[in-house]
């Protein structure tokens, strides 16, 4: 394979995978792990951090493109992914899977024993939730236990430790991603009926999955004030809790009557600010005390 073949496959992989959106969880695993260290991690903690979190993305998105190939070739929205489409085999999608798995496990074994002991729990997580829609509609608490696994990763990558807060911010992850997926699979509703799937939106239809997905992000709310309490933290990121929640009111207000035209600007564009804003007003708090 020439080198321009080689570059070729490793962008058509990047893009199947979305590794932009990288963007989603790495904020919250920064946030975590400023708010463990009060101020700002070594260099090196940050880098070994980075690298874990994006290897863990990295191997978890390919498995479930991988594990999801065939559902994904009957669906008219997802056959153009690139392997129903053809466009990267499964051998090497395997190969890029053990790549980015090694990434995270050497990642945690240079961070610290815990992170090395936790890796395998994380890599479980990881592969169920590419199962999930097969037997439960709880698919979308388990892709927010992956999310969470950033922000408690980080905070045990500082401390060594497993403590009350990360737990807290961890959940906040966990409802927000669990949230905003629900929104996410409404648009393959008719699909996923069809094919036998589960999802919220196929248990409580349109409706049932809006509110339920409002319910969720007001819990995310509640628990980043909880997390405001019980670390003592200032009103700069009393400001990042409220610029926030405004954020999701506006995402929810974009799909307020089912209208998924606007799903791209409420899933993509709101979600993004959002964990970045959560990360600025912390960063902003933790290092101007």
């Amino acid at each position: 394979m020439t080198d321009t073949k080689i570059f070729r496959k490793i962008s058509i992989f990047l893009e199947m995978i979305k590794f932009s959106h990288t963007i989603f969880a790495l904020p919250f695993a920064l946030t975590g792990a400023l708010l463990a260290a009060g101020g700002l991690p070594t260099v090196r903690q940050l880098v070994w951090i980075i690298l874990a979190m994006a290897g863990a993305r990295t191997a978890a998105m390919a498995m479930n493109r991988l594990i999801d190939a065939e559902i994904d070739a009957r669906n008219p929205r997802t056959a153009v992914r690139a392997i129903p489409a053809g466009l990267i085999s499964r051998g090497l999608t395997f190969f890029f899977i053990l790549a980015a798995t090694a990434v995270m496990i050497i990642a945690a074994q240079m961070l610290n024993p815990l992170c090395l002991k936790l890796s395998p729990i994380a890599l479980f997580f990881l592969v169920l939730y590419s199962y999930c829609k097969r037997f439960t509609a709880l698919a979308h608490v388990v892709l927010g236990v992956c999310l969470a696994a950033a922000p408690i990763g980080a905070w045990v990558a500082i401390r060594g430790t497993i403590d009350a807060p990360v737990v807290v911010l961890g959940t906040i992850v966990l409802f927000w991603v669990a949230g905003f997926d629900i929104l996410y699979a409404l648009q393959d509703l008719e699909f996923d009926r069809s094919a036998g799937l589960h999802s919220v939106p196929v248990l409580l239809g349109v409706n049932g999955s809006l509110w339920t997905a409002r319910v969720f992000h007001l819990i995310m709310v509640g628990l980043l004030f909880a997390l405001f309490s019980l670390m003592h933290l200032g009103m700069l990121f009393f400001a990042g809790i409220l610029a926030a929640a405004a954020m999701l009111l506006y995402e929810h207000w974009l799909l307020r009557d089912g209208d998924l035209e606007k799903l791209d600007a409420a899933f993509f564009n709101m979600n993004g600010y959002i964990s970045v804003a959560i990360l600025l007003f912390t960063a902003a708090d933790v290092l101007t005390r």
